[in-house]
């Protein structure tokens, strides 16, 4: 009997999994992730007694202009943000994302990851030769517990080299990877095959059920599900490149708002102190949008592209339907559960609930690759293969965002340093950073975009579910980033995947501006009542927000 289970590569990548687990058993054993959470703790607490003495510390830094606070209340020379030019390498990493896909004579080239890899690290030793030779004042790090780190005198500034890359790498980096191709590998185990009536419903049922999906296994891992039994139930009807797109609206994007798992922009705002279950609130707007856009796929569906079929066409489809045989569930569907549990619970930041535990630094990526270990190795080798499972794509996204989250630290430090004074000269209210992030995450990325505007509007000192960010802003920046991702087919990572395997499949998809057109005339005017509907009441800066919020106060509490 031929045995099923999973070799070759998935072997290989057993066993880095099993050293990696060595590895950090042995550093366990030296206390060394122990020590990294205790620190995070003593951060923690030193965040809460300056809260207690925020006055104090406003009229310290105010009286003295050379002084700053650190985390533990020591005095640092002032934080000077890098110079605005500093951003360049952050913006051509981008500007290469969107633009060489497109050109002919780069296109080629740029399939590569090791080109992609190439490009990438480039402008990331750039960013880092800045920080290492022309900056030199103190910079703010954030791994693995908040710290100001000062210049030394003269010559290579490894220390200033060594807080960027905790920042980037060891903060950002590790958990959003890790969490990428958890999902990614073990919803590569599953496969769903089967070929049912092609009509408006029953793609809106695909839809729907990915966009479910997308909030709880990842925009990524609902797509790579089920895109392929959607472009099979649709294998004899001629107009097929609407349903793809309106899929990737859906499933790649907007369902994806409910859990920080499912869209890459939101973990980012969790690894930044967003509480797990805050985006369970957007609820509401994912209705909104979601809804919408499976009503006005069923009409477009129904109404216009269906009555052009050809008879003999429908007839195909409706002779040779087959039910649905979904494989290999029993196994991924508790793991995907499990890679939900371990980021929902063994967060460093925050203690294990009902307990005062606090989880050891990276045990929350290491139960999640053990659980792709065991997805590897007890999973089918044959459904891997029938899904045409790889590692490209995963690996696509690691070599692009090791780059990313390298260059944007002058960008995130210069925000960090002047992001309040922005808001509030510009007076940003929640519509406006809906607009901005969303814009920017149509054509460049919604993850670093999210990251940049949750700076941006980050209030100083502040904790709370949110991560420091009012509320109502930060549902406009999540939102933007999220729906917005849509706009384009570079606007998240699954959108350019969807439209490989869908041309592979021998569907003609329209090209970068012929799906603007889609997303232009579609998606924009619901998004424009999404605005209307859940930010235009609340579409005021900060300042304005807290000024009015006392307003109310003192006519609650008359003195």
């Amino acid at each position: 009997m031929t045995s099923t289970r999973s070799v070759g590569p998935g072997n290989s990548v057993v066993l880095a999994i099993l050293s990696i687990l060595g590895l950090y058993l042995l550093s366990a054993l030296a206390g060394m992730p122990q020590h990294a959470t205790e620190l995070v703790a003593a951060g923690h607490s030193a965040v809460a007694h300056a809260e207690g003495t925020a006055a104090e510390q406003e009229h310290v830094t105010h009286s003295s202009p050379d002084a700053a606070h650190g985390s533990g209340g020591e005095h640092h020379a002032a934080i000077v943000p890098p110079p605005y030019w500093t951003v360049i390498p952050f913006v051509l990493l981008l500007g290469a994302i969107a633009v060489f896909p497109l050109m002919n004579s780069t296109s080629h080239w740029w399939e590569e990851n090791v080109n992609r890899f190439k490009v990438s690290a480039v402008l990331a030793l750039l960013t880092l030769a800045y920080f290492g030779f022309l900056h030199h004042s103190p910079i703010e790090g954030h791994w693995p517990a908040h710290q100001v780190v000062e210049p030394t005198a003269g010559g290579l500034q490894a220390g200033l080299i060594g807080t960027v890359l905790g920042n980037a790498i060891l903060g950002e980096f590790v958990p959003f990877i890790v969490l990428l191709f958890s999902l990614y590998v073990i919803a590569g185990g599953i496969r769903i095959e089967g070929d049912l009536q092609a009509n408006p419903l029953t793609n809106a049922s695909f839809m729907a059920v990915g966009g479910l999906l997308a909030s709880f296994i990842g925009t990524t891992g609902a797509a790579m599900l089920l895109i392929r039994p959607l472009l099979e139930t649709n294998k004899e009807r001629r107009f097929v490149s609407h349903t793809v797109i309106f899929f990737i609206f859906i499933v790649c994007n907007c369902g994806g708002c409910l859990l920080p798992i499912g869209d890459p922009p939101l973990f980012l705002g969790y690894l930044h102190g967003v509480d797990f279950t805050w985006t369970l609130s957007l609820w509401e707007p994912w209705l909104f949008v979601n809804g919408l856009l499976l009503l006005v796929y069923c009409l477009v569906d129904q109404f216009l592209y269906h009555p052009r079929e050809s008879v003999r066409d429908i007839q195909r489809d409706v002779a040779q339907t087959r039910r649905l045989k979904i494989s290999g569930w029993a196994i991924n569907v508790p793991l995907l559960l499990g890679v939900v549990l371990a980021v929902a619970l063994l967060d460093p930041n925050k203690a294990v609930p009902g307990t005062d535990w606090h989880a050891w630094m990276f045990l929350r990526e290491i139960a999640q690759l053990c659980l792709v270990a065991m997805s590897l190795y007890f999973g089918s080798r044959m459904i891997r293969e029938q899904n045409n499972f790889n590692y490209h794509a995963i690996v696509e996204v690691a070599a692009l965002f090791m780059g990313i989250f390298i260059c944007m630290q002058p960008a995130l430090q210069i925000l960090g340093a002047m992001g309040t004074e922005l808001v509030e000269k510009f007076q940003i209210g929640p519509g406006g950073f809906f607009w901005l992030t969303g814009a920017l995450s149509a054509f460049l990325d919604n993850a670093p975009t999210y990251l940049v505007f949750f700076k941006t509007a980050q209030v100083p000192g502040a904790v709370g579910a949110t991560g420091g960010v009012p509320e109502t802003i930060l549902v406009g920046i999540a939102l933007g980033a999220v729906f917005m991702g849509a706009m384009t087919y570079i606007g998240n990572g699954p959108n350019f995947m969807v439209k490989a395997i869908a041309e592979t499949s021998g569907v003609k998809m329209p090209s970068f501006f012929g799906y603007m057109v889609y997303s232009c005339i579609i998606l924009l005017p619901i998004l424009a009542l999404t605005h209307w509907r859940y930010l235009a009441d609340t579409d005021q800066s900060p300042s304005a927000q807290a000024a009015q919020q006392a307003v109310v106060s003192a006519a609650d509490h008359p003195s």
